[in-house]
């Protein structure tokens, strides 16, 4: 997390709601599209035992969870990440001063920032079927007592579109609501599909060109067989 002083506007936006065929199909795709024998053959080989231990328990983790209901997948994926991992700074595990991980390597390292958290736990839900218009990974503004506010992520769950979202969060064990937040203060959220800025309703652009290290892990993703 990175200090910040300017102000951030207060709003937590809102999204469409998919049809159940369509997260079932989702389910499907996405677990195609996934290869968990190379994410585990990778955790052996560069990060070793412990890596492996750490991905047969996340491919479990999905297995188990396929057939439940989004909001118990919200607190056992979020519960998966923030037992299992420790909050390092990116300078710590990467010597970089801004590095977003990809869920292999956030348990490879078994260590992250907050962007890795919510990196992960988006991907999972993914996985998962839950729908992508239900998911955003949330740029906020975290205030603690009368210090400045430092900068975070969080990833935000919306169940239906006039409602407001849940947080998962790395830095709070349960998943709670907005209103349950108000140390939080959002700036901009982003899916595969879009951006948003401020209180606006429609995306305002391609997060893959606004956002280059957005475009960048999702390239390494694929490489790790996501």
């Amino acid at each position: 997390m990175r200090a910040v002083d300017s102000r951030p506007p207060a709003w937590w936006g809102a999204l469409r709601s998919g049809s159940q065929w369509l997260a079932l199909l989702a389910v499907a795709l996405c677990f195609a599209a996934t290869d968990f024998d190379r994410m585990q053959t990778l955790a052996q080989q560069q990060y070793g035992a412990r890596a492996l231990e750490t991905v047969v328990a996340w491919r479990r983790l999905m297995d188990e969870s396929t057939a439940l209901p989004d909001s118990d997948k919200l607190n056992k994926v979020n519960a998966f990440f923030n037992r299992r991992i420790l909050y390092k700074t990116d300078s710590e595990v990467y010597g970089q001063e801004d590095y977003w991980a990809t869920p292999l390597e956030f348990m490879g390292h078994g260590a992250g920032d907050c962007e890795d958290f919510v990196i992960a736990k988006y991907i999972t839900l993914r996985i998962l079927g839950v729908a992508n218009e239900r998911l955003r990974l949330i740029y906020v503004r975290y205030h603690i007592g009368n210090t400045a506010p430092v900068a975070h992520m969080v990833l935000g769950y919306y169940a239906q579109p006039t409602e407001e979202p849940v947080i998962l969060d790395n830095l709070v064990s349960s998943v709670r609501t907005a209103s349950m937040r108000p140390d939080l203060s959002p700036v901009y959220s982003f899916n595969n599909d879009g951006l948003w800025v401020g209180g606006a309703a429609t995306s305002s652009a391609d997060p893959t060109t606004r956002l280059s290290r957005w475009r960048d892990v999702l390239d390494r993703m694929r490489r790790d067989g996501l």
